[in-house]
């Protein structure tokens, strides 16, 4: 006969651990070696009914003393001691003593809470509405009020949400008087285990409707489109969310309405860019601009202004008009337009415009590789 296992060390426990120890001890091994986690090994099963069998003493403050001091032989009789308590003899005894819940235990291994199941009857919010808002650049600069068209799940108008027809009522469910819910229990192994689930009678909504509402087919909600009304701040920008409380699905059974979201398109513009709160221009100047110097009128949001560029101005060169740029969505003030000078060379001159630049480039003195085109 092969020798028996330490109960404490089938448990991964020292000698002289206490009460809680040896409880947390044995859940985690019941959860490792548990039959139906192993199914079809033997060495998993040999082990579970070892760890069962440590337990069933270890728990046991009478039957753990004389262990103690006795070893096996202070617990099991087939070692001549005549204690009380048996051995471990094929079955799953030694968890009728238990003072936890074995939902605790196995929960996570048959994926329940106990077997506890949710209240369909329970108030629950209404689902989150989503749509996408598409305005214009100058719209997302200083603010607007757009309208938004939405389809939403709202309590039926002919009902009032009881899903009856007309002039009827809703039977209160004989199957679990109207909880929605059932209770079994079952004896295993482990004892009596108990078990919730909804009611197959009514199919988890404590209540039987006879004559269904034409409108909801009994359901008591119905989609409808809807056009809301949505404060756009000045500032947002592209791909931002803005959450309007209360303005999605109706709640079910008293719940709460759901949420509308609403997010921000924000359409590109034929001049200006975004970087943040600053706006950016691109503008194109001539030759003769770039280097006598000009009053520019720029384009801005606010309109054209008038803008100063010194003579010799390069290609590239970033001029800043303050407070020109976008309302700072979570403060206060605006940021700056970033305005960037091209210098364009015209691809056409007249013959009178080609003398003249020759001309300049005599008294510049930079004339090779030109060639000076006689008049005819």
């Amino acid at each position: 006969m092969a020798e028996k296992k330490d109960f404490y060390e089938a448990l991964g426990i020292k000698k002289g651990a206490s009460e809680d120890e040896i409880k947390k001890a044995f859940r985690q091994q019941a959860k490792k070696y548990h039959p139906d986690v192993n199914p079809g090994n033997t060495r998993a099963e040999a082990r579970f009914k070892e760890v069962n069998e440590a337990y069933e003493i270890l728990s046991d403050p009478d039957k753990k003393s004389r262990y103690d001091q006795f070893g096996h032989a202070g617990v099991d009789p087939s070692f001549g001691a005549g204690g009380g308590g048996g051995p471990f003899r094929g079955g799953f005894g030694g968890f009728g003593n238990m003072d936890f819940d074995l939902g605790d235990i196995f929960g996570s291994i048959f994926g329940g809470g106990g077997g506890r199941t949710q209240n369909r009857n329970a108030p629950r919010k209404g689902e989150r509405v989503r749509a996408v808002l598409t305005i214009t650049f100058e719209e997302a600069a200083f603010g607007c009020e757009k309208d938004v068209s939405i389809q939403r799940i709202e309590s039926c108008d002919d009902c009032s949400g009881s899903g009856c027809k007309k002039g009827t009522t809703a039977e209160k469910c004989a199957g679990c008087g109207g909880s929605g819910v059932v209770t079994t229990q079952q004896r295993t192994p482990f004892g009596v285990m108990q078990s919730s689930a909804d009611c197959p009678k009514c199919s988890g909504r404590g209540r039987i409707i006879h004559q269904p509402c034409d409108k909801c087919k009994g359901l008591g909600m119905v989609r409808r489109n809807r056009t809301i009304k949505v404060n756009i701040p000045a500032g947002i920008d592209d791909g931002q969310t803005i959450s309007l409380r209360g303005q999605g699905s109706s709640g079910i059974n008293g719940g709460e309405a759901g949420d509308l979201f609403v997010t921000v398109s924000i359409a590109r513009h034929g001049q200006f860019k975004r970087e943040g709160t600053s706006v950016l221009l691109s503008m194109p100047i001539s030759f003769v601009q770039a280097a006598l110097g000009a009053e520019l009128e720029v384009p801005t949001l606010d309109g054209k202004v008038k803008y100063s560029i010194p003579a010799g101005t390069q290609t590239g060169t970033m001029f800043r008009l303050k407070n020109k740029g976008i309302q700072n969505l979570r403060g206060s003030g605006r940021g700056d337009q970033y305005v960037t000078v091209n210098v364009t060379v015209p691809t056409s001159l007249k013959n009178e415009q080609k003398e003249l630049l020759m001309q300049f480039a005599e008294i510049d003195g930079d004339t090779a590789g030109l060639k000076r085109k006689k008049r005819k």
